[in-house]
């Protein structure tokens, strides 16, 4: 039967079929075409003209009619829509309420222990597979459970529109094949940066749920046994969200070119693009010293000191300050 959203039992609904079929029917005649009881079909024909769905001849009263489907049921399914939306939404809410009571309540559901590089592997599936929106990456050098280059859920979840911000450390990109995957994964959509250190491992997905070991391990370790956690919606994630963010604003971004070259991670340029001006304002600045007594030391204008950093930004390609003095450490300025 079909009829049920509409607010139809399975018997009425083959009634109110057979009157669509046959045009017209007695009571009589509906209770021998079904093997029901005059009495129940009677009842049954009551509750159809309550609902609206059949009615009595005007002409031959015994006799009843089916109402216009869409007069009889498209009104009803309408309502049985915006009330199971209703009722959605009231769940969702209530699960909500659980879910908040349960992590107060219990510190397990907030934070699972994982144990094993296969059960880390296929947590990181799973968290990777259930994404809607967004994945965090802190990726260090020496893999825990996935070598570089095996995490092909990237590239699915990629292609169904996952956003991937992804920050690689410096060492990472000593591993082997390590710059290969790098350049596969910002050509599939990646969004990817480096730092010169990270401070731990980490995935977080949508924000939600994250995966972050608790012990170094790797091949320098013992690969087989890496613990984890896995970190849902609570304070503790709300801080590694932090700390993520907080690296991704300072990091500098890695571009490939048509050549599948990365640039940001090896460094030095063929020449060198700085003035002695530039060199020695970029030293004190990389020291520590303000705009204002760089100005005052160099016998320069604020406006100027600021307009000769923005230039070494620009042909750093950086965005911050912290970023242009990484970047000038490692194209030889200083």
């Amino acid at each position: 039967m079909t009829l049920e959203a509409a607010g139809v039992t399975g018997t009425e609904e083959t009634i109110y079929r057979l009157l669509v079929d046959v045009g017209r029917a007695s009571a009589q005649d509906v209770a021998d075409r079904l093997g029901l009881q005059p009495a129940e079909t009677q009842r049954l024909l009551t509750a159809l003209a309550s609902k609206g769905m059949v009615s009595q001849n005007d002409v031959l009263p015994r006799q009843y009619v089916a109402t216009p489907p869409d007069v009889a049921l498209l009104p009803r399914l309408k309502r049985s829509a915006e009330a199971l939306d209703l009722a959605r939404a009231e769940a969702a809410g209530l699960l909500e309420t659980y879910r908040e009571n349960l992590r107060r309540r219990d510190a397990g559901h907030l934070i699972e222990v994982i144990t094993g590089a296969e059960a880390l592997r296929l947590h990181l599936r799973q968290i990777q597979d259930g994404a809607r929106d967004e994945l965090l990456w802190f990726c260090k050098a020496q893999y825990v459970a996935m070598p570089s280059g095996t995490n092909r859920a990237e590239f699915e979840a990629l292609a169904r529109g996952v956003r991937y911000r992804v920050l690689y450390e410096k060492a990472f990109f000593d591993d082997e094949g390590a710059v290969d995957n790098v350049v596969e994964g910002v050509r599939a959509g990646e969004i990817a940066r480096s730092v010169p250190h990270l401070p731990l491992r980490l995935a977080v997905a949508d924000r939600a749920i994250a995966v972050c070991p608790l012990v170094p391990g790797g091949p320098n370790g013992n690969p087989d046994e890496p613990t984890a956690a896995l970190v849902r919606d609570s304070n503790l994630l709300a801080a590694l969200i932090a700390l993520f963010e907080r690296y991704w604003e300072d990091a500098v971004p890695l571009v490939v070119d048509d050549t599948g070259s990365v640039s940001g991670t090896d460094g030095a340029g063929a020449s060198d693009p700085l003035s002695a001006t530039d060199r020695r304002l970029l030293s004190l600045l990389v020291a520590g010293v303000a705009d204002k007594a760089i100005a005052t030391q160099m016998g320069l204008s604020r406006r100027t000191v600021q307009r000769h950093v923005q230039h070494m930004m620009e042909l750093a390609g950086a965005t911050t300050r912290m970023q242009l003095a990484w970047q000038a450490a490692r194209r030889g300025w200083l």
